[in-house]
C-alpha cells in the first residue's frame, strides 16, 4: 500500500507510525496509487484532494519532511483537507520571481509604484482624520480606493474583490464600494489569443475548430472567452484563454504582498488574531489556482460527478484533451444569464421554481458535497429553458472538510436551540477566533443579532441584514474570517441578491429551511443523525412540535423540487424522488431505541410526560407521514434488520455486564 504525500511522494505503509488511526476517508486516501491511469482511479485521486486531513496526516507530513511555513500549517489545520498538489508556497513564489532575468529591478520598480500609490492614499486618510472630516468623505475615499485598485492591475483587482467580503479587515462602507469592483477589462488582440490556443493544442486552430467568434464573449483581468464549433463533432464550445504574460505579474505582486505583510504582522495579530502573512497566503493560493486552467477542468469534473443524478442542475462538460494550463475548452451553455432577469421572465420560465432549484443546489454544494462555487455572480449563472440552473466559471471554488460541514450544521442546531454560547464556540472551531479566546463578550452580541434577525419570522429574514450586523461584530472583535468562509458568505449573499432581483418577495430561508430539515431527517450520515437528536431533544425533553415542523418542511422541499419541469422531462429509466424517503431513518431510529438506554428512557418519558400518554402526538406524526411511506415495505426492512440489531443488543448487554464486573 502506498501513500501519496502533500508533494506527491510515496511512502510504504510499513513506515507509518503504528499509533496513527485512520478514518474511512483517510484510508481511501492512503490506498491511492498515482501510477494508475484508469478513469476510476483518476476520480479517486481527485476525491483524495478533498479528503480529510487530520492530525495523523500532519504526522505523515512531518515524517516525510514536507512541512511548510507556520502560516500555511495553520491554514491546513483549520481547513482539515489534504492538499497533495500545492500550487502556492511562499518559497516557490520567491524562487519563481527571483529566477527571472532583471528580477531585482522589476521588483524595485513595482514596489516603488505600489508603496507610492498606497502610501499617498493612506496619507489622505490620515489627513481626513486629523482635520475631522474622515466620516463625511468616506464615499469619496471608497470610490478612490476602488479606482486605485483597478489602476494597479489584475492582482489588486482580485485583492479588492476579496476585501469586499472581509469585514474583519475593512469597514462595511468600503466593502460596499468594492462589491461593485468590476473584473471587466479591455480584451487583448484576437491573434495573440489564437496563438496561445494553437500553442496549447499543438496544432492549427482550423484543424480543431470549424469556426470561432471574431469577438470575445467576455473579457476579464485573467483571461477572455470565445465561442467556437468543434470540427470533429459540430458541437458548440466555449474557449477560455489566459492573458499573455499574466503569470509573472501575479507572482511578482504576490511576492511583494507577502513582503509588505511581514511588516504588518503585529497589527494583524492584535486586530485579527493571526499573521498578515496568513491572509496573503490564503489569497495567493486561490489566485494561483485560478491561473491554472487544468485545475479548473478538474473542478468541472468534480461538479459533474456531484450533480450527475440531479436533473435540476446543468454543469458544462469539459474537453480535457483540448485543455492546458492556459486554455480551457468546455461545453457551450445555451441558456439565459441571470444578468437579464426580464429575458428569463419573457421566456416563460417558472421563476419561483428556478430560484428554489438554485437555493437547493447552493446548499447541496455547501453542506453535502463540501465543494462549492466561489463566485456565483449573475454572469456565471444561467436559467435553462427547461427550468434547470446552469453554472460556468469554476476557477474559484472552495472546499469544506467533513469536520467543517459538521460544525456548520452544529451551528444551525445551536441556533435552533438558542444555545449562543455553543454558537460562539463553533466560531472558534471554524477558525474565526484564535484558540483559547474568551468568547463570553461575543455571546450577547450573537444572541442580539440572531434574535433581531429571526424575531419577526422567516418571511422577514435575509442574509444581507444579518451579515450587516455580523460585519459590525467582526470589525469590533479580534475575529478573522477564513478565506473559505468569506467565499461562503459571498456565495450566499450573491445568490440571495439574484433571488431578490428575479422575485422581490422571494423568501430565501423558506427554501433553505426545508432543505436542511430534509437532510436532517433522511441523511444516513451518523453525524447528522446525532444532530437530529440534538434538535429533537431540548433540556432532556422531546420536542414533538419540532418533529412535526421538520416533517412538514421536508415534505415541502420534496414537493417543490419534484414540481420542477426538469423532473418531468427526465427519462423514465431514471428514478425521481417524489416522496420523503424515511426508511433508513426509521431503521436507524429503531436500532437506536433498542441499543441506547439513554435515548430509550428519554422517548419513554416523552410518551408519558405530565403523567399521561402522548398518543395524540404519535397519531399527528403518523398522519403527516402516511402518504409518504409504504408501511408494509418499511416494516419488512426493519424486520430484515432485526437479526443484526439483536446481535448488537447482545454485544452491548455483554459489554455492560463485563464492565460492571
Amino acid at each position: 500500500m502506498e501513500l501519496v504525500c502533500s508533494n506527491c511522494a510515496h511512502i510504504s505503509s510499513s513506515l507509518l507510525p503504528p499509533a496513527i488511526g485512520y478514518s474511512k476517508s483517510q484510508l481511501n486516501y492512503v490506498k491511492l496509487n498515482r501510477k494508475s491511469s484508469s478513469s476510476k482511479d483518476r476520480s479517486r485521486r481527485r476525491a483524495a484532494v478533498r479528503a480529510q486531513k487530520s492530525d495523523s496526516l500532519v504526522q505523515v507530513d512531518k515524517l516525510l519532511g514536507t512541512s511548510s511555513n507556520s502560516a500555511q500549517d495553520q491554514l491546513d489545520i483549520e481547513r482539515g483537507v489534504c492538499v497533495p498538489f500545492r500550487k502556492y508556497t511562499p518559497q516557490s513564489v520567491r524562487n519563481k520571481v527571483l529566477e527571472s532575468r532583471g528580477a531585482i529591478l522589476s521588483l524595485i520598480g513595482r514596489g516603488v509604484e505600489i508603496v507610492w500609490n498606497l502610501g499617498f492614499y493612506w496619507s489622505t486618510l490620515w489627513y481626513d482624520f486629523l482635520v475631522g472630516r474622515d466620516e463625511e468623505v468616506v464615499p469619496f475615499r471608497a470610490r478612490q480606493l476602488r479606482n486605485l485598485l483597478c489602476d494597479l492591475g489584475p492582482s489588486f483587482i482580485k485583492a479588492g474583490q476579496v476585501l469586499a467580503n472581509r469585514p474583519d479587515i475593512i469597514r462595511e462602507d468600503y466593502m460596499n464600494e468594492l462589491c461593485i469592483l468590476q473584473d471587466d477589462v479591455p480584451p487583448f488582440p484576437n491573434q495573440v489569443a489564437f496563438d496561445i490556443i494553437e500553442e496549447e493544442l499543438g496544432q492549427p486552430l482550423e484543424a480543431v475548430f470549424s469556426k470561432i467568434s471574431s469577438q470575445t464573449i467576455a473579457a476579464a483581468s485573467l483571461g477572455q472567452v470565445y465561442r467556437a464549433t468543434l470540427r470533429s463533432s459540430g458541437e458548440d464550445v466555449a474557449i477560455k484563454v489566459q492573458r499573455p504574460e499574466i503569470e509573472p505579474i501575479i507572482y511578482r505582486d504576490l511576492f511583494l504582498f507577502r513582503t509588505l505583510a511581514s511588516f504588518l504582522n503585529g497589527i494583524s495579530l492584535q486586530k485579527l488574531g493571526c499573521n498578515a502573512e496568513l491572509i496573503v497566503d490564503e489569497f495567493g493560493e486561490k489566485l494561483l489556482e485560478e491561473l491554472d486552467y487544468t485545475l479548473e477542468a478538474r473542478n468541472i469534473e468534480d461538479f459533474l460527478e456531484n450533480f450527475k443524478d440531479d436533473p435540476t442542475v446543468k454543469i458544462p462538460g469539459v474537453y480535457k484533451q483540448l485543455c492546458g494550463p492556459r486554455v480551457l475548452v468546455m461545453e457551450w451553455i445555451d441558456g439565459i444569464r441571470c444578468t437579464d432577469p426580464q429575458a428569463i421572465k419573457d421566456e416563460g420560465i417558472d421563476v419561483n421554481g428556478f430560484l428554489t432549484v438554485g437555493v437547493s443546489a447552493a446548499l447541496r454544494q455547501l453542506l453535502e458535497f463540501g465543494l462549492f462555487h466561489g463566485d456565483p455572480h449573475p454572469g456565471n449563472i444561467f436559467a435553462m429553458r427547461d427550468g434547470r440552473i446552469a453554472y460556468v466559471d469554476f476557477g474559484n471554488v472552495a472546499v469544506l472538510s467533513q469536520t467543517n460541514k459538521q460544525i456548520l450544521i452544529d451551528a444551525v442546531v445551536h441556533a435552533v436551540n438558542e444555545d449562543y454560547a455553543e454558537m460562539a464556540n463553533d466560531f472558534t472551531r471554524l477558525g474565526f477566533l484564535a484558540s483559547g479566546t474568551d468568547v463570553s463578550p461575543i455571546v450577547p452580541a450573537l444572541e442580539a443579532i440572531w434574535q433581531n434577525s429571526v424575531g419577526k419570522g422567516l418571511s422577514d429574514f435575509n442574509f444581507r441584514s444579518v451579515t450587516g450586523k455580523f460585519n459590525q461584530l467582526v470589525y469590533n472583535y479580534p475575529i478573522r474570517i477564513p478565506e473559505r468562509f468569506s467565499l461562503v458568505i459571498r456565495s450566499l449573499l450573491t445568490q440571495e441578491g439574484i433571488c431578490f432581483t428575479l422575485q422581490r418577495d422571494f423568501k430565501f430561508l423558506e427554501v433553505a429551511y426545508p432543505y436542511v430539515a430534509k437532510r436532517l431527517l433522511t441523511d444516513p450520515n451518523p453525524a447528522l443523525r446525532e444532530r437530529l437528536i440534538q434538535v429533537l431533544f431540548k433540556d432532556g425533553v422531546f420536542q414533538w412540535k419540532r418533529l412535526e415542523n421538520l416533517i412538514v418542511l421536508a415534505k415541502e422541499n420534496v414537493a417543490k423540487m419534484s414540481s420542477n419541469p426538469a423532473f418531468t422531462q427526465r427519462s423514465r429509466q431514471q428514478q425521481v424522488e417524489k416522496k420523503l424517503d424515511l426508511t433508513d431513518t426509521i431503521k436507524d431510529g429503531t436500532r437506536l431505541f433498542l441499543l441506547d438506554e439513554g435515548i430509550r428512557r428519554q422517548l419513554l418519558l416523552a410518551l408519558t410526560e405530565d403523567s399521561k400518554l402522548h398518543i395524540q402526538e404519535l397519531v399527528d406524526v403518523y398522519r403527516l407521514l402516511e402518504d409518504q411511506i409504504d408501511v408494509p415495505s418499511v416494516a419488512l426492512q426493519v424486520a430484515q434488520d432485526l437479526p443484526s440489531v439483536a446481535r448488537d443488543v447482545m454485544l452491548s448487554w455483554s459489554a455492560s455486564v463485563l464492565s460492571d464486573r
